[in-house]
């Protein structure tokens, strides 16, 4: 098997380059430099990770998990993750059973009370609402099947946004400091540039309530990744002062749906341009000087987490498209 680029990889999986890259930079995932070629590449070895990867995230391991497995190939340490995920899941299995139970069980009141002319009230049946009171549902993980077909649709229906999954908010205007990188690890490289910039202009005392906004610029056209780049934007106060490589721009700001992930999830990005796509009161919103950044990424709690390594699982990233409400006719 001949070597691919990145570009290939992603076409051919349906992963986009950030997931691939972020997966290389937590160790998951590695890619190959041939001699005089400073690109990555990926060998036959590589794409049998990567399909690994791609099955054990379809059965919801984590990949702090999946990292772990990496690590630690014995049988039984591979075991003791998959029964811990097996927990979670007859939890809420179980939870599950117990609502839709519950569901039948005031189906059943109602259709009684409608036959025999009496109005069942069921904000005031104290039998329903001690059942109710306790319960706490999480989201199912995954069904019982178990071929791959089955698999890739127990998947596709379980990554299905809700309604209820969206927020859409408004992103107020801003004056913010760029930096921007094309080429190598631009994600990586413009991260650390700004950490440091935060750190010796002290911006957490000078603007504590700063925000951080990452998207790809451009998305890279050369099959080898090597026109890829990524920008960063920090909040700053309208007069505050930058220096090389930082620039000062205007932000807008504008309407947006957004998802939040744990860091690296970067895989969930086709579930919100899905739910956009197909959503009943909103649709997207590009304009043509905007394109390059259609797919923001707000780092939440900046603040606080700018200090951080990028695999720290405490960091939360909010998924960012823009959006307009539908005209409706009246």
């Amino acid at each position: 098997m001949s070597l691919l680029t990145i570009s290939e990889v992603s076409k051919s999986f349906n992963i986009s380059t950030r997931t691939l890259r972020y997966y290389e930079q937590i160790g998951i995932l590695q890619s190959k430099k041939k001699e005089d070629y400073a690109y990555r590449t990926y060998d036959q070895s590589d794409i049998r990770r990567l399909q690994q990867i791609i099955v054990l995230r379809k059965l919801r391991i984590s990949l702090k998990q999946i990292k772990s497995i990496f690590q630690n190939t014995e049988q039984t340490h591979i075991v003791e993750i998959f029964l811990e995920n097996i927990s979670d899941i007859d939890n809420e299995i179980e939870s599950l059973a117990t609502i839709k139970n519950i569901l039948n069980n005031l189906i059943e009141r109602f259709t009684v009370s409608t036959k025999i002319g009496f109005n069942f009230d069921l904000l005031q049946d104290q039998d329903i609402l001690k059942i109710v009171e306790p319960l706490n549902l999480s989201k199912i993980n995954i069904k019982g099947e178990k071929s791959m077909e089955e698999l890739n649709k127990a998947n596709e229906n379980l990554n299905r946004l809700q309604d209820k999954d969206v927020r859409i908010i408004y992103l107020p205007p801003a004056t913010v400091a760029s930096v921007h990188c094309v080429g190598g690890s631009p994600e990586i490289e413009t991260g650390n540039i700004l950490n440091q910039f935060i750190r010796e202009s002290k911006l957490y005392d000078v603007k504590p309530d700063f925000r951080h906004y990452g998207f790809n610029n451009p998305n890279g056209n050369i099959p080898d990744g090597s026109d890829h780049g990524y920008e960063r934007w920090v909040t700053i106060p309208e007069e505050f002062e930058v220096k090389p490589p930082f620039t000062k721009k205007y932000f807008q700001g504008g309407l947006y749906c957004s998802y939040m992930i744990p860091m690296g999830a970067f895989d969930e990005w086709f579930r919100l341009y899905n739910w956009a796509q197909n959503n009943d009161k909103y649709e997207l919103k590009y304009k043509e000087e905007l394109v390059e950044r259609e797919c923001m990424e707000e780092h939440l709690n900046y603040v606080n987490k700018y200090m951080l390594s990028p695999e720290d699982s405490t960091i939360q990233i909010d998924l960012l498209l823009p959006v307009k409400e539908k005209q409706t006719n009246v």
